[in-house]
């Protein structure tokens, strides 16, 4: 009995010295500062390694790797270290004794130390994963997806199965972290509605909590881009999480969210800014090639004079040193700012000649869009892309890459097309979508035109498979019959052969399945209508009707995209008054409520162009004009033109005093001043005036029929700045009569009426008027139709105002067969200018 007494106080010692042991290796590691001291213990206590010990040195060596920066860390070393090996063995030896949590920790690790052939132990931890999927927490779920989506498993069954679990418990997951992370992995393998789903659940833990961590705002962004989707209500709750943490983003997240916002087509002026004046303030931080490649990126476009040309000559400094990657960066950044620096552009050349076999095939694509926009030199450079491109187009299988392909060969100066091209092409065009066949198309456009002028033998080849791709384009639009696959092709339709062969059918089609538009589509089918420029009185109706019976469920910042279709087009839809008082009432209801929060869903350039296309229709909200004409507005939407790119802030600029010309005009009760007098000078006086020589020919018939060039004016600048072709006086009797001209210093043949102040002092006599001649070219009418658009008709609606009658010529009457011979001319003006009917 004693001596079973002395057995069992040893064993459990023993025991109790074993487990003391274990807590205590464990609690070293734990407290380890370096991967050598952790590669030191394991070393020293191979024989009493459990799983558990395994799983905490794998975690700990890649929180040690995590606290560095990336130059800094030390990846190599560990991989190659003796001792990872240890622990690659003991994870594979003993992963199922594994508890769920240890599995999926020990998975993670492995992948963030980027071990870059996973082996075995990987596929082992996934798999033990898998079996005990149902069990997992949710923050292990969360982590465990990542580790799949990190794996390129995006399709696979394990996230089949992981979808499922969150759509069961998608309720009770109320932690932003969990959920944009199992968002970006499941992202590829849900439906819209559980798409649409997640999107609500995400608005609702974002717009709860004042404290989410940029991080995750991040990965909604990169869940938005994963599906394709501009959802502004996310977009916006995250911007304003960027901006609240501006001051702790670095270049590396700085430049994932431009490049996300670029991609989904979102932008914000206000971070843009913040993020200027941040970077500009520390450029020379950014000294190695991966960091100053992602500020060149994000800086570049919206950089001043100054900043812009230390950012060219640094790159041209660094040219050697970049990789192939941060090479189209820099060059994708250059085609952006239209910068065509030429020593810049010849060492990026330079640089490109020893990268170019290392190329896929769509960065090349890419590469050759940039070179040939900046306008490259380097015919050699372009010999080794046209080798490159033609190789990779023999061995091309999938349509999307050999229209790619052959779009961009056409770009190449002087490219000859070969028939096994032309072959190439004719082998894909049945499974090709609208928008390769469009880009197949131009480019035998353009090849046949070469061939046409150089006297080449393809050119019969070439309209031979341009009528295959017509047949092909009119075949796909037959047989289309989901609207939302449709507007998904012609969003990156354009061009002139679409314009000539497909528009008519694209328009019937879209007529065809009316009944398919929705709330969801509307929007894209805006967009196409917008961009056609064509009036579809059966479509307008249809999206009118489904705005206003679905106004709540649309963003306000989107009813701009509807709206602006209307007033460009000049479309009153059935019910006009109802459709434009819901959708002012939606925009106006939203903006106050903003005003009250000091958040605003439009940024300040957004409500300038939402009240010029209003004014352009007609609709002056009183919210919206005291907002815009407003300095401490006017003060803040200078500040942030200056981030804007130099297109959209000329635009900005010209629409700001359109709609300050129609405020003064049409609402002078609101008592808006006229305060752009010196900008429509400087816009005036830089632009080219080149002699019309129709206003010239009319000007001469229009002299004849007066009696006497002092009768007439050309070319004359109304107050406001309005021109105007041809103006003429008559009085009550139909006379004409006769005034001094007085011409604009500096413009030959300009006449000016400086101010409405002046027409008060050459007052016209009773029952005189002011006559104005406008020709109204192609421009001015929709496509295909004789309907005027609404920058002609609210440009005759302020003439009107300042005291003119309009006489509106367009061009399908001034130039058709009844107005061939100058006999007929005359009269015709002669008609239209005592209108007699």
């Amino acid at each position: 009995m004693l001596c079973l007494r002395q057995v069992c106080l040893f064993t459990l010692r023993h025991c109790q010295a074993r487990t003391l042991s274990s807590d205590l290796l464990l609690s070293l590691i734990n407290s380890c500062t370096h991967e050598d001291e952790v590669f030191s213990l394991v070393r020293r206590n191979k024989a009493r390694l459990s799983e558990k010990h395994g799983g905490i040195a794998l975690n700990m060596l890649w929180q040690l790797q995590k606290k560095r920066p990336l130059l800094l860390r030390t990846g190599n070393y560990i991989r190659n270290h003796s001792q990872f090996l240890t622990l690659w063995v003991l994870a594979e030896n003993k992963v199922e004794h594994m508890e769920d949590e240890a599995i999926v920790d020990t998975l993670y690790s492995i992948l963030r130390l980027n071990v870059e052939d996973y082996g075995s132990p990987a596929e082992l931890l996934v798999t033990e994963a898998w079996k005990r999927l149902e069990r997992l927490s949710l923050p292990a779920l969360s982590k465990f997806a990542l580790c799949l989506y990190k794996q390129h498993r995006h399709l696979s069954p394990v996230i089949g199965e992981v979808a499922g679990i969150v759509d069961t418990k998608l309720d009770s997951i109320q932690d932003i972290r969990i959920l944009s992370v199992l968002m970006i992995s499941i992202s590829d393998v849900i439906s819209q509605s559980f798409r649409d789903r997640l999107l609500h659940k995400a608005g609702q833990l974002m717009e709860g909590s004042d404290e989410v961590h940029f991080n995750y705002a991040k990965r909604v962004l990169q869940f938005l881009q994963n599906v394709k989707l501009r959802y502004h209500p996310l977009l916006e709750k995250c911007n304003k999480i960027f901006l609240r943490n501006v001051s702790c983003l670095d270049i590396h997240s700085i430049s994932h969210i431009f490049g996300l916002y670029e991609q989904l087509g979102f932008d914000n002026a206000e971070f843009r800014l913040v993020v200027k004046q941040l970077l500009s303030a520390t450029l020379d931080d950014y000294d190695d090639p991966d960091t100053f490649a992602k500020l060149f990126f994000t800086l570049g476009p919206m950089a001043g004079s100054q900043v812009r040309e230390r950012l060219l000559v640094t790159a041209a400094c660094m040219a050697e040193e970049f990789s192939r990657h941060q090479v189209l960066v820099i060059l994708k950044t250059m085609h952006k700012m239209k910068c065509r620096n030429t020593h810049l552009l010849k060492k990026m050349a330079s640089v490109l000649h020893k990268h170019m076999d290392t190329y896929q095939v769509l960065q090349l694509v890419k590469l050759t869009q940039y070179l040939v926009g900046l306008r490259c030199q380097d015919m050699e450079l372009f010999a080794k892309l046209k080798m490159l491109l033609l190789g990779f187009l023999k061995s091309s299988i999938t349509p999307a890459h050999t229209a790619a392909i052959i779009r961009v060969l056409a770009m190449l100066p002087s490219f000859q097309v070969e028939g096994s091209t032309i072959n190439k092409a004719a082998a894909v065009l049945p499974q090709c979508r609208l928008h390769h066949l469009n880009y197949i198309a131009t480019a035998l456009v353009k090849w046949n035109h070469y061939d046409q002028l150089h006297w080449q033998n393809s050119s019969e080849l070439c309209v031979k498979l341009l009528q295959k791709v017509n047949d092909c384009g009119f075949q796909r639009l037959q047989k289309a019959n989901n609207i939302n696959l449709l507007l998904e092709e012609l969003k990156h339709v354009n061009g002139e052969w679409f314009e000539e062969v497909l528009i008519e059918e694209t328009m019937a089609t879209c007529q065809r399945l009316i009944d398919q538009i929705t709330w969801p589509n509307v929007l894209q089918l805006c967009s196409f209508l917008r961009k056609t420029s064509r009036c579809c009185p059966s479509l307008l109706d249809r999206i009118a009707s489904v705005t206003v019976e679905n106004i709540d469920k649309i963003h306000p910042f989107e009813m701009y995209f509807i709206l602006v279709l209307f007033s460009t087009l000049n479309y009153d839809p059935p019910a006009n008054e109802e459709f434009f008082a819901r959708c002012i009432q939606h925009l106006t209801s939203n903006l106050s409520k903003c005003i009250r929060e000091r958040y605003c869903c439009f940024e300040t350039h957004h409500l300038v162009l939402l009240g010029h296309i209003l004014a352009v229709a007609g609709y002056f909200p009183p919210v919206l004009i005291t907002k815009i004409f407003n300095v401490s507005f006017l003060s803040k939407l200078d500040t942030q033109l200056e981030v804007l790119p130099d297109t959209l802030k000329h635009r900005v600029r010209l629409r700001l005093m359109k709609l300050n010309r129609a405020v003064c005009l049409e609402c002078p009760e609101f008592h808006i001043p006229w305060f752009h007098e010196h900008y429509c000078q400087r816009v005036f006086f830089n632009s080219s005036h080149r002699k019309n020589p129709l206003r010239q020919h009319v000007h001469r018939m229009l002299t004849e029929i007066l009696g006497g060039s002092h009768f007439a004016k050309i070319s004359v600048l109304t107050p406001y700045y309005y021109e105007i072709d041809l103006e003429c006086i008559l009085d009550e009797n139909k006379k004409p009569l006769s005034y001094m001209t007085v011409p604009l210093d500096g413009v030959e043949g300009m006449h000016l009426r400086h101010d409405i102040k002046d027409e008060a002092r050459n007052a016209l006599p009773p029952g005189a008027q002011r006559i104005a001649l406008e020709f109204l070219d192609s421009k001015a009418f929709s496509k295909g139709s004789r309907h005027l658009k609404g920058e002609s008709a609210v440009k005759k609606r302020h003439l009107e105002i300042l005291g003119y009658r309009v006489v509106q010529i367009p061009h399908f009457e001034w130039n058709s067969m009844v107005l061939s011979t100058k006999g007929e001319q005359l009269d015709y003006l002669r008609r239209h200018l005592y209108g007699i009917q």
